[in-house]
């Protein structure tokens, strides 16, 4: 019976699940770990297979699990709930041999996140209401999203998702993505080399990409200044290290982009001296694009799901390799 190295609260959840397909090695918010009630030594842990998921990575002591990891000679499988696999402990485990596999769980809420902002940024909604509360007979008008450009950088999970939203409504898409795949939701796809010239025709400017070598800081002063659309909208749901954040205040300045909608920041959490929080062109919001309950729930059956695959022998579904990833947008 493999042993499988998770999160109390998970566990709590998911136990009945499990059955006994599995030997749970429980780790509590402290970092100890403990097997059927009984603790055990950091030094003895072996686990076989590891599920590291939003339970951990927002509320679970990350580090301990990620050294337990490291330091297990036997771990064949790690689960992981991030969407990128930047950081270096995973081109660790890559390295000894560990399969890794994402979840696509949060594609969903941050599509729907950032179409929320977009509504909000198009629609007159304060204006609305302060109208209905001062009895005010008022007609106000709108941009319509149906005809906008919308530039997507990085087609992933995430990516790809907004996309099918976007071109719904009625919205042209440009993906950008170094090795496209071919069957992307988009209208046009362009690699980075083309990243500049398109953003002259973009309405909305979408970071879905994780950070790696080659595109850290690529939204730079050359970035904003061809974000030239007028009320061209700038919206950063990837990560932080993608943005030159103080390019993107001195375009804020020139008006490209006339707004940003920023999730995520180089970082985190945002400090209270940061001039992000008191911009009167800044929407922020504290890493919580993906933040439903759905998306839990939605990652515990990609787990499940992979669960029967590994002790079947048959593929893992969503594989990572950040030894190759971490080269690509």
């Amino acid at each position: 019976m493999p042993e499988l190295l998770i999160y109390r609260r998970t566990f709590e959840r998911v136990r009945n699940r499990l059955g006994r397909r599995v030997r749970p090695l429980v780790m509590g918010d402290d970092g100890g770990v403990s097997c059927e009630g009984r603790p055990l030594p950091v030094a003895e842990l072996r686990p076989e297979i590891a599920w590291a998921n939003r339970d951990l990575y927002v509320e679970g002591p990350v580090t301990a699990f990620m050294v337990a990891c490291l330091k297990s000679p036997r771990l064949r499988w790690l689960q992981s709930s991030a969407a990128g696999f930047e950081h270096p402990v995973f081109s660790k485990l890559a390295r000894n041999g560990v399969r890794l596999t994402n979840a696509n769980a949060s594609a969903v809420p941050i599509s729907e996140f950032i179409f929320a902002r977009i509504f909000e940024a198009f629609h007159p909604i304060e204006a609305r209401r302060r109208a209905q509360q001062a009895r005010e007979w008022k007609r106000l008008s709108f941009r319509d999203l149906a005809g906008t450009t919308w530039l997507v950088y990085g087609l992933g999970n995430i990516g790809a998702e907004l996309s099918v939203r976007a071109r719904a409504f009625g919205a042209r898409v440009i993906g950008v993505r170094r090795n496209p795949s071919g069957d992307e939701p988009v209208d046009e796809m362009v690699g980075p080399g083309a990243l500049l010239p398109s953003l002259a025709h973009a309405d909305v400017v979408v970071m879905t990409a994780a950070v790696n070598e080659t595109n850290r800081g690529i939204a730079d002063a050359r970035f904003f200044a061809a974000m030239t659309r007028l009320e061209a909208v700038f919206v950063n749901v990837g990560r932080g290290g993608l943005v030159d954040e103080g390019a993107l205040l001195a375009g804020l300045e020139r008006g490209h982009p006339s707004l940003a909608i920023l999730d995520v920041f180089e970082q985190e959490p945002l400090p209270a001296d940061s001039r992000f929080w008191r911009h009167p062109r800044v929407w922020v919001t504290a890493h919580s694009a993906g933040a439903s309950p759905a998306t839990r729930a939605r990652g515990d059956e990609i787990f499940f799901d992979n669960l029967s695959r590994y002790l079947a022998g048959r593929p893992l579904a969503l594989t990572v390799d950040p030894l190759v990833d971490s080269r690509q947008p």
